[in-house]
């Protein structure tokens, strides 16, 4: 009876292992991001998988303050784009959400959001490459030398 039930507690460890290897991949797809009416980003680094075909990111505001007042959004360029896209995007204006229309330096973006909401968007990894340098920033005149970080691709294979 004994050795059933050590049995029993492997396969059950070894299932635990599975299930909880699995979640840990699907997360790697899949991201959150936080900002506040401080100015942060929960974080200054990303990463994803690069057998990831696209990714799912979601930004929250934690903070309370409105949209027009200390609204985020998340942007992300290469790291040679970045400064020029966020220069262009400031000028752009808040009804483009700080992102000049059809800007190609622009890989990925978000809405602008205010305190209390969030937003979700879905990219490709079609442009990107592994070991690239990119650059994720809110584009929120002002808000570019405190929220930037770095988003990496990496072969978890």
């Amino acid at each position: 009876m004994e050795s059933k039930m050590k049995l029993a507690a492997k396969l059950s460890i070894l299932a635990a292992g599975l299930l909880a290897s699995q979640f840990a991949f699907a997360a790697n797809c899949s991201l959150t991001i936080d900002s506040n009416d401080a100015m942060q980003f929960s974080t200054d680094a990303l990463t994803v998988d690069a057998s990831c075909s696209e990714v799912e990111l979601t930004l929250t505001h934690s903070g309370t303050l409105p949209r027009n007042a200390m609204g985020h959004n998340w942007v992300l360029a290469t790291d040679a784009d970045a400064q020029a896209a966020y220069q262009d995007g400031m000028q752009a204006g808040i009804d483009n959400e700080y992102v000049k229309p059809g800007d190609t330096r622009v890989i990925a973006y978000t809405p602008v959001i205010g305190g209390g909401e969030s937003t979700t968007i879905t990219f490709s990894l079609d442009q990107l490459e592994v070991g690239g340098k990119y650059t994720f920033f809110c584009s929120f005149p002002g808000h570019f030398a405190l929220m930037k970080g770095q988003f990496h691709v990496t072969d978890g294979g």
